[in-house]
């Protein structure tokens, strides 16, 4: 992490003890436990979001316990009525007769809207409610959308809920971290790692969490598990709100300044450079996404998993690996980033997230490999780790790195919805990641992981070659404020 000091003689937010300590404010620290308890509730009900929907939802002869697969108390299967489910009369005619199918195509949609409804929220933010106020909205709906899983009949409200919260949360919770940093800091890229090391702690945690109570006392105890834990993240959040920095609508009201309405000629050659990266980041997100979908789908049903102590470790433990490599490994590529920096030889932001999708498409040679090796029955839980060893790092190299890049490039008065657009090519990628997903059900496994593996490194090549031009109106925009 970089140690420097602002270099604006009038920072965002008060210089303390506690930064001058830890070379951060203390916000920061308010703003990593806020959005780790917010990504254990996301990640908790996304680990178990597609098993959930084809082994008990939509399927008459349920599991009741999550992996259960013994028709023997206490893993008996259950009995149960899809049509009891609000609206999924009229969704079934729209989808495919297999429920795994069915699934993947649901999870792909809703993960995706997830990352749509941001672009409102930081419009919404910017204009009118401000970064504070939809933050709190946001994780009061969210939080009721997790409780609401606990009804059957209630499943859509409650994704539509937990979509429209999480539009509201995630890009204002992540434009207050670069509202800490005056423009140019160079504290600023260490704090998105720190954040993101949050993100990725909750992560870890959530799957550890809501997968065992989901399999040792039912679905419905993992799902109301994630709503305590957004009701901690809120609490957390309102408690110590005054380390903030304030909103940059606050701060213009309070300065009875009116911005003006058009952008300028340089602002908007930013928003064009941002614009033409996140297009470029679709089909990253596309194939990262296939961890929570198909990858899962193996994890549960092509791989051995140990015995601890006489517990079976559930197969969503899985979702639990990636978080962990992040918080691990994360502080160290920042150390190595910062090496090469003192021996001018860092890469750019933009060839750092092309060498992260080359890195995404290569590890799922690891999973042809062992697609390969493990045929029709099941293997070591060593191939599916491996790959995500891999592709962890890969993310590592894109995903802070450019949300980073979008809060110092985005002019400041629509840098909400500047993220919500960075969130967008999370959306078009989750879609899309559904879509796909229903290969893995139709093709062989070595033909659908080498599909994954074609596009990651197809994607890191196009993103090298748009490395220039690209680099040039980024840069160049920085360099400007």
């Amino acid at each position: 992490m970089a140690a420097a000091s602002s270099p604006d003689p009038n920072p965002p937010v008060l210089l303390t003890a506690f930064e001058r300590r830890f070379r951060h404010p203390p916000g920061l620290v308010l703003l990593f436990f806020t959005e780790m308890w917010e990504r254990f509730s996301y990640y908790g009900m996304r680990g178990l979001l597609k098993l959930y929907m084809a082994n008990y939802l939509f399927v008459t002869a349920r599991e009741a316990l999550q992996g259960c697969r013994q028709k023997t108390p206490p893993c008996a299967l259950v009995a149960g009525d899809p049509n009891h489910v609000f609206l999924w009369h009229w969704l079934r005619g729209l989808l495919p007769s297999n429920p795994q199918e069915q699934a993947s195509l649901l999870y792909g949609a809703y993960t995706a809207l997830t990352y749509a409804t941001p672009f409102i929220g930081g419009i919404i933010a910017d204009r009118w409610l401000g970064q504070r106020r939809s933050v709190v909205v946001g994780a009061l709906l969210m939080a009721a959308g997790h409780f609401a899983m606990a009804l059957e009949g209630s499943f859509f409200l409650a994704l539509s809920l937990i979509i429209l919260g999480s539009g509201a949360f995630k890009p204002n919770i992540a434009t207050q971290v670069g509202n800490l940093y005056a423009p140019g800091d160079p504290r600023r890229d260490g704090a998105f790692t720190v954040f993101y090391m949050g993100i990725n702690l909750g992560a870890f945690l959530s799957n550890l969490v809501c997968g065992t109570l989901a399999a040792l006392y039912g679905w419905h105890y993992g799902f109301g598990a994630a709503g305590v834990g957004m009701l901690l993240g809120l609490g957390v959040y309102l408690a110590a709100r005054k380390l903030l920095a304030p909103d940059h609508l606050t701060r213009m009201r309070t300065e009875r300044r009116n911005e003006p309405v058009r952008l300028s000629r340089d602002e908007r050659r930013r928003v064009m450079a941002l614009v033409a990266l996140c297009a470029l980041n679709v089909v990253f997100w596309a194939v990262y996404e296939q961890q929570g979908n198909t990858m899962q789908s193996w994890a549960d049903e092509r791989t051995h998993w140990p015995s601890v102590f006489g517990f079976d470790i559930p197969s969503t433990w899985f979702q639990s690996f990636n978080p962990l490599i992040i918080v691990l490994f994360a502080p160290l590529l920042d150390l190595f980033w910062a090496h090469q920096q003192r021996r001018g030889r860092e890469p750019s932001s933009i060839a750092k997230m092309a060498l992260g999708c080359t890195l995404l498409g290569l590890s799922f040679v690891v999973m042809i490999v062992g697609a390969e090796v493990v045929g029709n029955g099941k293997g070591s839980m060593l191939w599916l780790l491996s790959c995500t060893f891999l592709l962890t790092i890969g993310e590592l190299y894109l995903s802070p790195i450019g949300v980073s890049l979008v809060t110092k490039v985005a002019p400041a008065r629509i840098v909400s919805m500047m993220l919500g657009m960075w969130f967008l090519s999370s959306f078009a990628g989750n879609f899309l990641s559904g879509a796909i997903g229903i290969l893995y059900t139709r093709w062989s496994g070595e033909a659908f992981f080498a599909l994954l593996a074609a596009l990651g490194v197809g994607t890191g090549l196009a993103i090298r070659a748009f490395n220039k031009p690209l680099r040039a109106a980024i840069e160049g925009a920085a360099r400007s404020r």
